[in-house]
C-alpha cells in the first residue's frame, strides 16, 4: 500500500482530471502547503506529488518512506535533488507537455505587441476612433512579422517550436550559441549577433546559475534594434530593474513578459511598477496553462508515477534506487 501525497493541489486547474493511480494506494491532496507543514503532511508517505512546493535536505532527512517525488512540472529546482540522491529518494518530472500551449502564448505577447493591440483598444475605448472622423487613425507603429529576425535563446522543445511558428510568419530565425561560447557550431548564431541585430527576442532557457540574470543592463544596450523582449521562460533570467531601465531609456521596443523572479510578485517588483504600460504585457504564468497541456502533465504525473512503482522509472531526473519502489 502506497501512501500519496499532494501537497499543492490548486497549481493544477480545478476541471482538470488526476485520474486515480492504478495499484493499492491512499491519496491525500492539499490544495496548497506552507512550508511549515510539508514534513507533517509528508509523514508515512512513499510518494510526494508537488508542484513548487520546495523539499529541502532538512525536511528529507525527517521522512525515511519517501521514495518518490513526482514533480507536476519540468523544473526540478525546488528538490534538493543531491539529497534525494544520497538518502534514496527518486525524482521524476513532466516533459514535452508544453510544446503547443508556450510557443502560443509567446506569439500571443509578440503579435500583441509588434501591432500594439493593446494601446489600440485603449484609444478606441477612450474614444479616439469617433474623433478620427474616418475610417481609421495612426496612433501607434504597426510592425508585420514578416521579414524580422527573431532571436531565440534556449533551443530546446519549446524554442525549437517558437522558431517553427517564426519560420511559418516568414521571420529570420536565429538560436543564440550560449553566452561566452564561440565552439558550438553552425546551428548557433554568436550570442553579441544575436543580440546587436534581433527584432524580437524570446527567451527559452532553464533558470540555472549560468544563465541567471543573463539578460542585463550591458545585455540591453547592445541590443540595436531595439527588440520586443519576450520571457515565458524563468523570470531569474532577466534583471527586472534593469528591463525597466531598457523600458525608460528606449533600449527596447517593449516587452511581455509571463514570469517573475519571484512568484506571485511583491508590490515593489519592478515590472508590477511598469505593467499598465502600453508596450507592456505582463501575465501570471499561464503559458503554460492551457487545458489541454495541463491534462496532459496530469497524464503523464501519473503515468511517471505508476512506472516507478512498477520497476520501470521514467522521466527521473534522480534514480538512486534503479527505478525501483
Amino acid at each position: 500500500m502506497h501512501k500519496i501525497v499532494f501537497l499543492d493541489r490548486d497549481t493544477l486547474a480545478p476541471q482538470i482530471r488526476l485520474r486515480r493511480p492504478a495499484f493499492e494506494h491512499t491519496l491525500s491532496e492539499h490544495a496548497r502547503t506552507r512550508a511549515d507543514e510539508v514534513a507533517a503532511r509528508l509523514v508515512g508517505a512513499s510518494i510526494a506529488i508537488i508542484n513548487k512546493v520546495r523539499l529541502g535536505v532538512e525536511v528529507l532527512e525527517r521522512l525515511p518512506e519517501l521514495r518518490l517525488i513526482a514533480v507536476a512540472a519540468t523544473g526540478t529546482d525546488c528538490v534538493d535533488k543531491a539529497a534525494c540522491q544520497r538518502l534514496g529518494i527518486a525524482v521524476a518530472n513532466i516533459r514535452a507537455y508544453a510544446v503547443n500551449t508556450v510557443p502560443e502564448h509567446t506569439f500571443a505577447l509578440l503579435l500583441a505587441l509588434r501591432r500594439n493591440l493593446l494601446a489600440y483598444r485603449a484609444d478606441v475605448l477612450a474614444g479616439e476612433w469617433q474623433r478620427a472622423e474616418q475610417f481609421c487613425f495612426f496612433n501607434h507603429p504597426i510592425r508585420d512579422l514578416a521579414g524580422a529576425r527573431l532571436g531565440i535563446i534556449g533551443a530546446g522543445a519549446l524554442g525549437r517550436r517558437v522558431g517553427e511558428l517564426g519560420r511559418a510568419f516568414g521571420m529570420d530565425v536565429v538560436f543564440a550559441a550560449h553566452k561566452g561560447r564561440r565552439d558550438m557550431g553552425g546551428l548557433y548564431t554568436p550570442w553579441e549577433e544575436v543580440l546587436a541585430t534581433s527584432d524580437v527576442i524570446s527567451l527559452h532557457s532553464p533558470l540555472t546559475e549560468a544563465t541567471r540574470g543573463q539578460i542585463a543592463l550591458a545585455e540591453f544596450r547592445a541590443m540595436k534594434r531595439r527588440p520586443l523582449l519576450i520571457n515565458t521562460s524563468r523570470g531569474g533570467l532577466v534583471d527586472e530593474a534593469d528591463l525597466v531601465r531598457a523600458l525608460d531609456e528606449g533600449l527596447i521596443a517593449g516587452a511581455g513578459f509571463d514570469v517573475t523572479s519571484s512568484e506571485p510578485p511583491p508590490p515593489d517588483n519592478p515590472l508590477l511598477q511598469v505593467a499598465g504600460r502600453p508596450n507592456v504585457i505582463l501575465t501570471p504564468h499561464v503559458a503554460w496553462a492551457s487545458d489541454e497541456a495541463q491534462q496532459a502533465l496530469a497524464d503523464q504525473l501519473i503515468d511517471n508515477i505508476e512506472a516507478f512503482v512498477a520497476g520501470r522509472g521514467q522521466n527521473l531526473v534522480c534514480d538512486p534506487g534503479g527505478a525501483s519502489a
